[in-house]
């Protein structure tokens, strides 16, 4: 860094001096640790939506599923703003996504507040703060910025497996920007070969609207903030296989005869070498396997994979004589070699093992502490671990659970269109969710706090009954302050992401959220960014015959085809509201939730716990 010689101090502060006041009504550009802000400012929306444009790249990251997992968003809400037709669809290299984030202003110590999207994240071999920051997240935040928000970890000596936290620059849009209709702050990294006027054409805005947010000078590799009233629409490339004949189709024709003639060869050697030493080699078998045994043992394998599966091993002991110990051969044949054909979403694999159906989810050495807390938990309403496998040679962890049937509540909502949920069986599910919620806040010990309560973890079984599933973000305990916000954009509690306080009552926030989901058939957060909870509150104000006019308009119309009593709406409607309520202490408990479930007939009636009745009705 060039440096200033002590003459030069006043002019220079004159410059500066002389720069801020010309410049007083632009937005404040970036220091290396982000883009500063004032967290008391009430003319900026805070927290807010926000989106990040994301490029596809190879190798790790040409899949929806691997950038979901980055980003910890689930396929859909980034296929949907992105305008790719199915989340299961290939990538291309370069390809444009937009990728949704929630945005606010935190102060990260006495003295500086900054706007980000924080994102968790485990560090794997290799992994460097720069690394991760420049490639991974493409430059959307910076190794300053993350140095600042891990003060633990030491930079130059990560350790594979720990949790780290990437705050992502975004912008939330002022009073002023909303009422000139702009609902968005897009974070785009500047590009070396970028121009302005090319990128202001490529999101439909004016360059000038660009410099009002940003200033004047960008240089490559900043997130600047691109302001839009919606999303535009992005053209993607049809991606398509190979045609047949092409040269490289022929150039692996020719290598696979060539291979295949080499190992043809091979094999007639091995044999006659078969013949002539099979004794020979049938006595040396035990002193080799042997031999090798003593190698492992010796420390010639990788130290670090060996000193890690001895310290997982050390950290999960107590689960030992609980669980089954999985071998990782055998949850690679059970799983076609965690093929795309048994991937069920994300890292959760269906494997079959001796005849039984498993659920099998892949980790990257951080599930010690999801199996500690697993194994303080047992309920009906809970998905149950089964067992779990460690793989120190491929530093992955991996938790075997029971497979659940009848998949997630989240794609009975909203992703099938052929069959829909009746009332009775939205019922069974918001008691059955009501329950497990209740069994680890009131009687798992310490109490357990999930997280990330949403229709996607909440999966149902075979007679449609409900279970919670996914406690990666569990924690034991509960009225903590944590500035590393994790979960699920729509579901997270107000408190939690303006003030990082963790309690069961963020459970109960989110669980009025799956509530608001069960009556309208709506999903949590639209493709406008829009959460579905913001609108709940003037639902039930006025009369009764304007609460069930606004209900019956609002809610979902399959459970009207059916006998549907009005007054069992308005009372879910009236717990999801409560559960709902901005200040925390004003929210229920899930204890009052299941007592005001259980002393409701007008809600549960009719209802049979005969699994036979919970079932879905056709699409008429």
């Amino acid at each position: 860094m060039r440096s200033f010689s002590p003459e030069c101090v006043p002019s220079l502060f004159v410059f500066f001096l002389c720069f801020h006041l010309l410049h007083l009504s632009e937005a404040q550009g970036p220091t290396t640790e982000g883009y500063t802000c004032s967290a008391n400012d009430t003319t900026t929306t805070n927290p807010c939506q926000a989106y990040v444009y994301y490029r596809a790249m190879a190798p790790d990251f040409l899949d929806l599923a691997s950038i979901a997992d980055l980003f910890l968003v689930s396929r859909p809400m980034i296929s949907k703003p992105s305008n790719i037709s199915s989340p299961s669809s290939p990538l291309v290299q370069d390809q444009a996504l937009f990728v949704p984030i929630s945005c606010s202003c935190k102060s990260v110590n006495s003295s500086m507040a900054i706007s980000f999207a924080n994102l968790s994240y485990t560090i794997n071999k290799g992994d460097t703060f720069y690394q991760v920051s420049s490639h991974s997240y493409q430059n959307l935040t910076t190794y300053q910025s993350v140095e600042l928000a891990n003060p633990t970890l030491v930079a130059t000596n990560l350790t594979i497996g720990v949790t780290a936290y990437f705050p992502i620059f975004c912008k939330c849009p002022n009073k002023t920007q909303l009422q000139n209709k702009v609902n968005y702050l897009v974070s785009y990294v500047f590009q070396p070969s970028d121009n302005l006027s090319e990128v202001a054409s490529r999101f439909g805005v004016q360059a000038k609207s660009i410099v009002e947010v940003n200033g004047n000078i960008t240089q490559p590799f900043d997130t600047i903030f691109i302001p839009v009233t919606q999303l535009p629409v992005l053209s993607q490339p049809i991606v398509s296989p190979s045609p047949p004949g092409t040269k490289n189709e022929r150039k692996g024709v020719i290598t696979g005869l060539a291979v295949g003639l080499g190992i043809t060869g091979f094999l007639l050697i091995l044999v006659v070498g078969v013949v002539i030493f099979g004794g020979g080699l049938k006595r040396r078998r035990g002193t080799d396997e042997e031999k090798n045994l003593n190698v492992y043992k010796s420390g010639t394998i990788d130290k670090m994979a060996k000193e890690m599966e001895v310290s997982l091993m050390a950290d999960v002991s107590d689960c030992l004589d609980k669980y089954r110990v999985f071998g990782i051969e055998e949850l690679r044949e059970a799983t076609n070699g965690f093929g795309n054909n048994c991937l069920i979403e994300g890292s959760v694999y269906k494997g079959n093992i001796n005849g039984v159906v498993y659920a099998i989810k892949k980790m990257k050495w951080n599930a010690c502490e999801e199996l500690k807390i697993l194994q303080k938990v047992n309920h009906g309403n809970l998905v149950k671990l089964e067992g779990f496998c460690i793989d120190p040679e491929d530093v992955n962890c991996y938790l075997v659970y029971e497979y659940v049937e009848n998949g997630s509540l989240n794609s009975w909502l909203h992703e099938n269109q052929h069959e829909k949920l009746s009332w009775k069986t939205r019922l069974h599910i918001a008691a059955d969710v009501a329950n497990g919620l209740q069994y680890i806040h009131e009687h798992a010990r310490p109490q357990v706090v999930h997280k990330d309560i949403k229709s996607g973890n909440i999966l149902l079984d075979s007679n449609m009954r409900a279970k919670i599933a996914n406690f990666g973000l569990a924690k034991s305990g509960c009225n903590a302050i944590t500035m590393h916000i994790v979960g699920t954009q729509g579901y997270i509690a107000p408190e939690y992401l303006t003030d990082g306080m963790v309690s069961t009552k963020m459970d109960v926030f989110s669980f009025g959220v799956v509530l608001l989901e069960l009556l309208t058939g709506k999903e949590a957060i639209d493709e406008a960014g829009n959460v579905l909870w913001a609108s709940a509150g003037t639902i039930l104000e006025g009369s009764e015959e304007e609460k069930s006019r606004k209900l019956k308009q609002w809610m979902d119309k399959e459970p009207f085809l059916e006998s549907c009593s009005m007054e069992s709406v308005v009372n879910v409607a009236t717990v999801a509201i409560a559960c709902l309520h901005k200040d925390p202490s004003k929210r229920p408990s899930m204890v009052d939730i299941v007592y005001a479930f259980c002393k409701s007939d007008a809600l549960f009636f009719d209802i049979s716990y005969d699994g036979s009745s919970a079932s879905p009705v056709r699409a008429r």
